[in-house]
């Protein structure tokens, strides 16, 4: 089975060039996607659910490493453990680090004679080993410094809009609404005692699934608003 896996960082992005990247290369692969903030695997819910689903034979295919995984350690980690699986890895733009590559740098050793030669054709195979073990590594570090670059850019563009005098963020006061929000509130007036429902907070909390600062906060607004 192919899955073709696709991530962007915020809701407002579009997935639309990763997949059609993919689906250029393999037609009937199956996409998963999803948005999620942050360098850790953990919490992708779509992509853990993926590596619980494949099995040997099975292959992944990414527009990128950075797609993966930004954060090095974690990324090159979990390359290998998938290559250990027999999972097949795909990384459309950095075609050098796919596992059929790596798997070449095993395979493909040099031929040893039997003679004392052989010390030195061991060496050399080791090297090439290593090598491409490197260049796994290099494509992972590379995609967590693009992370890192542009938290530093981000904030330096934050200091020099702050250094203008320019308004950074939300102005103090102001509510931010947002699909959760709205529909918790709507939660709320359904079945809040203090509205039209019939349960006590502590029950509404229970049922809408929020923390109990976040409950309170919105049904004050909620009660604010009819005054």
């Amino acid at each position: 089975m192919n899955y073709g896996y696709c991530r962007v960082s915020t809701q407002k992005q579009s997935l639309e060039r990763q997949v059609r990247n993919i689906k250029q290369e393999y037609k009937d692969a199956v996409i998963l996607q999803e948005a999620y903030t942050g360098t850790k695997i953990e919490g992708r819910k779509e992509f853990n659910k993926l590596l619980r689903t494949v099995k040997e034979g099975d292959t992944i295919i990414f527009d990128s490493v950075s797609r993966m995984s930004r954060n090095a350690e974690e990324g090159y980690k979990l390359y290998e453990e998938l290559y250990n699986k027999g999972v097949e890895l795909v990384f459309i733009k950095e075609p050098h680090i796919n596992t059929t590559t790596y798997k070449q740098a095993l395979n493909n050793n040099v031929k040893l004679t039997g003679t004392n030669v052989d010390y030195i054709l061991e060496g050399v195979n080791k090297y090439l080993l290593a090598l491409a073990k490197e260049q796994i590594k290099i494509a992972f570090e590379q995609s967590e410094k693009e992370v890192k670059d542009l938290q530093q850019r981000t904030k330096e563009g934050i200091e020099t809009a702050r250094l203008n005098g320019k308004q950074i963020g939300r102005q103090e006061g102001t509510k931010v609404t947002t699909k959760k929000s709205v529909e918790a509130k709507k939660q709320i007036q359904e079945y809040s005692r203090a509205f039209n429902g019939s349960l006590k907070d502590a029950d509404c909390i229970k049922l809408i699934g929020i923390d109990r600062k976040t409950y309170y906060k919105y049904k004050k607004e909620l009660l604010d608003s009819q005054y």
